[in-house]
């Protein structure tokens, strides 16, 4: 398995809409904690060490 970096979400506009509104009454603080919760619910589902690894490379450099 590879990591795929083409367009693959339903209707993105509106997930990116829900993922800023569910941060809307958090601090900065509360945001980060759920952001790192996200990220790792979403890794064990992939589970695929070698896709998470290519993963983080690509948003250390900005790719995707």
């Amino acid at each position: 398995m590879m990591l795929n970096l083409s367009p693959n979400i339903a209707d993105p506009d509106d997930f990116y809409a829900e993922l800023i509104d569910s941060q809307r009454d958090l601090d900065e603080e509360q945001a980060l904690r759920m952001n790192a919760r996200l990220i790792l619910l979403l890794a064990n589902h992939i589970g695929d060490r070698k896709v998470l690894t290519e993963a983080i490379g690509c948003a250390r450099a900005g790719g995707g």
